[in-house]
């Protein structure tokens, strides 16, 4: 099978990029073909003309067009695995795949289906505004990135690919990471029965070595949205525990520390592996309701428990009550961020048990093998 991958690179390389990346080298050590559709946005984010362009081919992309109609032909692939197409892509290019009768499965990453900045995020808190509405204008209305340009920029795109009906016309198949993200999607009137989950993977062995681990570690990009400033001010509270935090800073000046807390830098291979081994568990403590954090099942593959906000996919990856491989707190709650790092800090024996449930869970749910075979019956089941 030949399985040609879409996807617009970011500015910087993040968790979306990593698993385009995972999964085509998931395809490949199955033994089917990967060709890919990569673009960037990564030169265009610091000039002004940049930003025009991305704004322009947000709404419809020459380019992206003409170059999917150039590998449908020169590839023939069996099928179409689209991630992000915004800018230098565009939903436009999706009719392409339509014109030569080759299906589309979309990986939804996020919700910027329904949400023009694709966080379900203003003024730190979760809003659904654009999708109570049923369209993108509230992305102007209140600004929500901060920059007029880029607020009817995202909205406008937004309203096109909705007025033309790229997605729903020409996507046979939407693959949520969540089932939260899924019902969101039916919520806006998306097909039900387009609509399946397929978490997102790791590769896992069958045992791990325990360690105990002597610092909380937050793994992702350090931005207001993450909430990483909720932990600083946990740090800030209790000196006598270590804090380390590893991912770009995306946040303009500079935060007072505490001298417990040590920024580590963006970290990847090997680094991020031992900072994550040697930590006693992992704290992502995200105002916004995100995705599906890889860091949760990163922490899994060492048996390392999560501590995350009880909402969005949180809530059903960590789990709660017995199933639970860590623990929830209330979103934004700085008080009730404490209480539970506190008390799972202080407490090995509960950290131990929660790390072998979330390497079971790991094995069970998320390892590469098991996800490789949702998605390959969800191909063979459309072709």
């Amino acid at each position: 099978m030949k399985i040609l991958l879409v996807h617009n690179d970011y500015g910087k390389y993040s968790g979306e990029e990593s698993v385009v990346d995972q999964m085509a080298a998931m395809w490949a050590e199955h033994g089917h073909q990967v060709v890919q559709l990569r673009m960037s946005t990564a030169d265009s984010r610091d000039s002004l003309m940049g930003k025009m362009h991305g704004f322009v081919a947000g709404l419809y992309s020459p380019k992206g067009v003409r170059e999917m109609r150039r590998i449908l032909k020169e590839e023939r692939p069996d099928v179409v695995n689209v991630h992000n197409l915004y800018p230098f892509i565009s939903p436009a290019a999706l009719f392409e795949c339509k014109k030569a009768g080759v299906p589309v499965v979309m990986t939804v990453h996020n919700f910027r289906l329904i949400c023009p900045t694709g966080l379900f995020m203003r003024d730190g808190k979760p809003c659904e505004l654009c999708l109570e509405r049923g369209n993108e204008w509230g992305c102007v209305r209140y600004n929500c990135e901060h920059s007029l340009l880029k607020s009817v920029g995202y909205a406008a795109r937004n309203a096109v690919a909705r007025y033309s009906g790229a997605y729903r016309k020409c996507v046979n198949r939407f693959a949520c990471i969540t089932g939260f993200q899924r019902q969101k999607l039916i919520q806006d009137g998306f097909d039900a029965g387009k609509i399946v989950v397929i978490p997102n993977s790791v590769p896992c062995s069958p045992s791990f070595q325990a360690t105990l681990g002597n610092y909380i570690a937050y793994v992702g990009r350090l931005s207001y949205e993450k909430g990483y400033d909720l932990l600083i001010e946990v740090a800030r509270r209790h000196p006598d525990i270590q804090f380390r935090f590893a991912g770009a800073k995306r946040m303009p000046g500079e935060v007072k520390m505490p001298k417990n807390v040590r920024f580590m830098g963006y970290l990847k291979g090997k680094e991020l592996s031992d900072f994550i081994q040697d930590a006693r568990f992992l704290v992502i403590p995200s105002r916004c309701y995100e995705g599906f954090p890889m860091a949760i099942l990163e922490a899994a593959q060492f048996g390392k428990p999560a501590v995350g906000p009880n909402h969005g996919g949180f809530t059903e990856i960590i789990g709660e009550g017995d199933a639970a491989i860590g623990r929830l707190f209330a979103p934004g709650d700085v008080d009730a961020l404490e209480q539970q790092i506190v008390s799972l800090w202080n407490n090995p024996c509960e950290i131990t048990r929660l790390g072998e449930k979330a390497h079971d869970k790991l094995l069970r749910e998320y390892s590469t093998e098991v996800i490789y075979q949702e998605w390959n019956d969800l191909i063979k089941s459309i072709l």
